[in-house]
């Protein structure tokens, strides 16, 4: 085993329920699943008690996990083996490592569970679809530059992928594994969350873009940007934080779709934006440093913003906007993810 200082979320939860304490439900337990990308384990924290209850591993240099949506498993793109890696929920073993096309970062999840979707940084590229029954990759479906993160959008009948090198934001059907369509921006593609429309279809894709501290609005039906925003300046007192490779990056919208929710590196703050009108609504300096990604609780409560220089979580209540918790995980946490296990 071997640890090193340098190294390298879902995003959404499928399907959103209405919590109660313990944060229980039908579908199992919630956890925080948490990536140590220059570790080889994965954390998984109880955000009842904003402590570290388990841990998946063997996994060196861990990028992407995402939930089963049954619960019964956790899918983790495997930097080191170039490998998703399967494991079960009840041992917290890994049960089976699926060989990729090529060096992968972030993964996504179908809503039915079917189908791991594994961004391929290495060139050419590329999303690889795992299939879950039989744990085969069945293709690579093709993009304009290798890919970084891949999402589901919230009706399930797309994935998105984005690019740094290629600065796209490639579009696949999830129906037929084809491409869609493609934008291109003029900065690379980091990060990305969507809002929804009422019907459930996809309305916006905010995208986070590299060397930018703040964030794109992409419409959805036109295939155009129409906005971009940027965080607020630091007030008087506060110094800008340049560890981590991107000004801005990791972003959730709550499940009301009220809220954005927004890390910034740079200014150590997680900021939330009031939806549609993207109105700043509150800011929390964080306890930790290097805020890498962030995921949400199902009931849109708290954020769980990855500090990937310090070594810990911050848990952060929204309605207040303080930080409750800063939970000490594995080394160089990035990606993380929220699922409803068994």
């Amino acid at each position: 085993m071997t640890y090193t200082r340098t190294g390298r979320w879902l995003g959404i939860v499928a399907a959103v329920v209405v919590l109660a304490a313990p944060l229980l439900t039908a579908a199992g337990q919630v956890r925080i699943i948490q990536t140590n990308s220059a570790g080889d384990r994965v954390s998984l924290i109880d955000p009842a008690t904003n402590k570290v209850v388990g841990e998946i591993k063997d996994i060196e240099a861990n990028h992407g996990a995402v939930a089963a949506p049954d619960g019964s498993r956790i899918y983790i793109s495997n930097e080191a083996m170039s490998t998703l890696d399967v494991a079960d929920v009840k041992t917290l073993k890994v049960i089976k490592r699926v060989p990729l096309s090529g060096h992968p970062n972030n993964i996504s999840i179908s809503h039915d569970g079917k189908r791991v979707y594994v961004g391929i940084i290495q060139a050419p590229g590329g999303v690889d679809v795992i299939d879950t029954a039989s744990f085969q990759m069945v293709k690579t479906i093709p993009t304009k530059g290798s890919i970084h993160n891949t999402y589901v959008t919230p009706d399930g009948k797309y994935v998105v992928a984005g690019s740094i090198q290629g600065k796209t934001i490639n579009v696949i059907d999830a129906k037929t594994e084809e491409p869609a369509w493609t934008l291109e921006l003029d900065l690379g593609i980091r990060p990305m969350t969507f809002s929804a429309n009422p019907d459930g279809s996809t309305k916006w894709i905010f995208a986070q873009l590299s060397a930018f501290n703040g964030f794109a609005i992409v419409d959805f039906a036109t295939r155009k940007e129409i906005r971009r925003v940027k965080n607020p300046d630091l007030p008087p007192g506060k110094s800008e934080i340049p560890e981590g490779a991107d000004p801005s990056h990791g972003m959730a919208v709550t499940p009301d779709q009220k809220v954005l929710v927004v890390c910034s590196r740079l200014n150590n703050a997680l900021y939330t934006y009031s939806l549609p009108d993207l109105n700043l609504t509150g800011t929390t300096f964080l306890g930790g440093m290097g805020a890498a990604w962030v995921t949400l609780t199902p009931d849109g409560k708290t954020a769980y913003v990855a500090n990937a220089v310090t070594n810990n979580v911050s848990a952060v209540d929204l309605k207040s906007m303080k930080e409750i918790a800063l939970i000490k995980v594995g080394f160089v946490p990035k990606r993380n993810s929220t699922g409803l296990l068994q």
